[in-house]
């Protein structure tokens, strides 16, 4: 048996194990002597991998006689290689071309980036080679990955993994005497561990950092103190949501941890956190902070001590647990002294208490703090799915006060749950539920409602809608060429949203849930789109996610294959299949105007005619194209 189906064995045996095999719980497992036939081989072993388009590439290509998989290492390889030739020619352009190629390789082959410890390598070096900083590339480069990721790190995942020179012996004495000046219900301590932070957040930066949430706290300060008050728990363990999230509901951690207090998929299910395609409880301030009280109160029946408590919060209770065992001893310092837990869970606890002494007294810290005010607000009650650009047409409430209020939203929908409560900002309730009633309740997930204003026409507001006049007369039960007063309240039957198509690189840390968690989309619809089969992607690889349109549930033509050939873009409203008119497709290093076309099912010259600017010079990476369906 030669190497390579070795792997294939253990693989399949792999796969057995971790897809649970239920029915050996039940009966007797009979261990017998393989037989002497060949292993099976995956399918995917045997699908023909993608052609290279790329000239460095094209002469690397080995005969076909080869398993699928010697075949992919070598094309991977050369890509790779060529592209490092070329970064050492200074044609970073035609380097990170080679690089994406790479990744593709993988991508599109199907084979698991571990299924073959050189492919695994390969990945690696991959994603190091494309890592902001490993190469000169241009500020253009990088600005690019940070468009691509729409969600704010949380303050742990920035300072975390930083290395700190120690701290300032000065801070210790002024952190000592507030010790025994300011109230605090959480044991505190200033050792070097501590210092090292309390110096950093007087530092530019770190000062930065502290005053952004510190502002924030303020809109969600004194609810999270009532919910930790009435849960019995230190109130002070406001510091640890500071730390995780600087207060931001719909934060999103690499691990796809969510909401202000960062908490995992499964762990958020533990605690009555619902997630649905509609809502997230883990973005609900205040069900999150129940939530993540009632878990440290929790941890604490298990540890019996704050410190414990925070550390098992960063890393869970079985991290702690074993860290105690293996060392004899239940206190967080010695563990940090002798490194038994994660690099992060030995900072994490220095961090938060550090924040917690500026928090008290960010003055004497040269932090300048301007508290945002609790929102102001009332809830109606809906009974159909709504939204909520029909919610702000109806109330005269700002679109961005509307998300702010309601971070539990994932879709910029609310979800068909009769009796979901709908959060407006204070005043707003009642226009709402009088304007909203003259749109039908079937058309509350696409139309739109709109002021006529002094000398606006149909056609101006038809225009700007893109819609027929005839389309708003109708809805509107208007005589042909009728003219609206100012102030006239109109239906607009508005169109499909419109498709963005982004190209995401996957970094260090990344998890496919994490990632979907960044662009409000589901793990499975990153899995179809890109052809994933397993619980991983590869550091490197470029993933295809179609975002801008909060009510898609599908992509267009482009991430069609023979398995959802019928599939479209679903209707919120009716559950439906609907292709979009249009969509837009941002162009990225080594795509021409063939390729695109190709990907799209459409011709060049409808490409030009929809992008006029293509007449005028040649495609360019970074333009966005609409692309008419």
């Amino acid at each position: 048996m030669n190497h390579r189906t070795k792997i294939l064995v253990v693989l399949a045996a792999g796969t057995c194990f971790l897809a649970g095999c239920n029915d050996s719980a039940k009966t007797p497992v009979q261990v017998r002597p393989p037989a002497a036939t060949p292993a099976p081989t995956p399918a995917y072993a045997n699908q023909p991998l993608p052609l290279p388009q790329h000239a460095a590439v094209a002469a690397a290509w080995m005969p076909e006689q080869r398993p699928a998989i010697d075949i992919l290492v070598d094309k991977v390889q050369a890509a790779y290689d060529a592209g490092q030739r070329e970064i050492k020619a200074a044609h970073l352009d035609k380097a990170q071309a080679d690089f994406d190629l790479a990744a593709d390789l993988i991508l599109k082959s199907g084979f698991p980036a571990d299924f073959d410890p050189q492919l695994a390598k390969l990945s690696d070096e991959i994603g190091e080679a494309t890592q902001p900083g490993d190469q000169d590339a241009s500020n253009a480069g990088n600005d690019q990955e940070e468009s691509e990721t729409p969600a704010e790190p949380a303050p742990i995942e920035e300072i975390a993994d930083l290395t700190l020179p120690a701290g300032d012996p000065r801070l210790a004495l002024k952190a000592e005497k507030e010790l025994i000046s300011v109230r605090h219900d959480l044991p505190l301590t200033v050792n070097d561990s501590v210092l090292q932070y309390l110096s950093f957040f007087t530092t530019t930066r770190g000062r930065a950092i502290v005053s952004r949430g510190l502002d924030r706290a303020g809109r969600y300060d004194v609810m999270i103190r009532r919910v930790l008050k009435e849960e019995g728990v230190p109130q002070d363990l406001i510091y640890l949501a500071q730390a995780e999230s600087a207060f931001l509901p719909q934060a999103v951690s690499r691990a796809g941890a969510r909401g202000i207090w960062q908490f995992m998929p499964y762990r958020g299910e533990e605690y009555d956190l619902e997630r649905t395609y509609w809502v997230d409880d883990r973005s609900d301030p205040e069900k999150a902070t129940r939530a993540a009280a009632h878990h440290m109160r929790d941890l604490y029946a298990m540890f019996g001590d704050w410190y414990l408590v925070m550390a098992a919060y960063n890393s869970g209770p079985l991290n702690v647990q074993r860290a105690i065992e293996r060392t004899g001893y239940a206190d967080f310092w010695e563990l940090q002294k002798r490194k038994a837990l994660p690099k992060q869970t030995q900072n994490y606890v220095p961090i938060i208490l550090a924040m917690a002494l500026v928090a008290k007294d960010p003055a004497d810290y040269g932090v300048q703090v301007n508290p945002e005010k609790p929102a102001q607000l009332e809830t109606v009650k809906l009974d159909h799915s709504i939204s909520l650009q029909l919610v702000a047409d109806a109330s005269g409430a700002d679109l961005d006060d509307l998300r702010l209020l309601n971070p539990q939203l994932l879709r910029n929908v609310t979800p068909n749950d009769p009796g979901f409560q709908l959060k407006l900002p204070a005043g707003a309730a009642k226009s709402f539920e009088e304007n909203v009633q003259q749109v039908p309740q079937d058309k509350w997930t696409s139309w739109r409602l709109h002021p006529a204003e002094q000398g606006e026409t149909l056609s101006d507001i038809a225009r700007h809608y893109r819609v027929t006049v005839s389309a708003i007369e109708s809805a509107n039960h208007l005589e042909p060429h009728a003219t609206v007063p100012s102030g006239f309240l109109l239906n607009v039957p508005a169109q499909p949203p419109v498709v963005r198509l982004v190209s995401y690189r996957v970094q260090r840390g990344d998890t496919l849930e994490g990632i979907a968690g960044r662009f409000d989309v589901t793990v499975d619809q990153l899995k179809r789109w890109n052809h994933i089969s397993g619980a991983h992607v590869s550091r490197g690889a470029r993933l295809r996610i179609y975002a801008g349109s909060q009510t898609a549930g599908i992509p267009p033509a482009k991430a069609k294959s023979a398995r959802n050939e019928s599939q479209g873009l679903e209707n919120v409203s009716t559950g439906k299949s609907e292709r979009p008119e249009s969509l837009e497709h941002r162009v990225m290093p080594g795509e021409t105007l063939y390729s695109i076309a190709h990907d799209y099912q459409t011709s060049i010259s409808a490409i030009k005619q929809s992008n006029p600017f293509l007449a005028d010079r040649p495609l360019h990476a970074g333009d966005i194209l609409t692309i008419q369906r």
